[in-house]
């Protein structure tokens, strides 16, 4: 995480992940724990990237935001972990903004990915979907804010199994949202 993060973008994917009973961890690059969302929402971070062990980490996870993706593209340390983690085969995700950080780093190359319209053009080497979320291989892309359940749901999915983020989503009421059950 970082300064000028989408709330909605991080932390629905950290409730989900944790609903299913995946052990996430939020990590601050600011150097301190306390991270300011685009919104002016103070969170407090799991713990600083300084101090975590990325090596054995099965996801790096990026939310988006303005200037949070920016600010997680300037980090160099972020940066050489992504690498390692794509590298290695290891899943790597970013919705909204933050694909541009991995379009940069050439992790989307050969890739189909989507982002926040406008972004598209820094998916580079990527074929651009425009889809809610997208995955390719070791890479999830998520669109935008209301791409934040799908996009966690199908990361779960992946982490645990599609009967795991079935009844996550289920229990979460998102299944009864998408069925339209709506009166006027």
């Amino acid at each position: 995480m970082a300064d000028g993060f989408e709330e909605i973008e991080a932390l629905i994917p950290v409730d989900v992940l944790r609903r299913g009973g995946v052990d996430i961890k939020t990590v601050s690059i600011m150097g301190r724990l306390e991270v300011e969302s685009a919104h002016g929402v103070t969170i407090k971070a799991d713990m600083l990237f300084e101090d975590a062990d990325l090596s054995d980490a099965d996801l790096l996870m990026l939310p988006g935001g303005m200037p949070g993706a920016s600010n997680l593209d300037a980090h160099e340390g972020l940066k050489a972990a992504l690498l390692k983690q794509a590298e290695s085969g290891k899943m790597v995700s970013a919705i909204c903004a933050a694909p541009f950080v991995l379009g940069k780093l050439g992790i989307l190359k050969g890739k189909r990915a989507t982002c926040y319209p406008g972004f598209e053009q820094y998916l580079d080497g990527a074929t651009y979907t425009a889809s809610l979320f997208t995955i390719d291989g070791n890479i999830i892309t998520g669109e935008g804010p209301a791409a934040a359940f799908p996009y966690a749901y199908s990361i779960l999915a992946l982490l645990t199994t599609e009967e795991k983020a079935t009844e996550v989503a289920t229990g979460m009421r998102y299944v009864h949202l998408m069925m339209g059950d709506y009166e006027e």
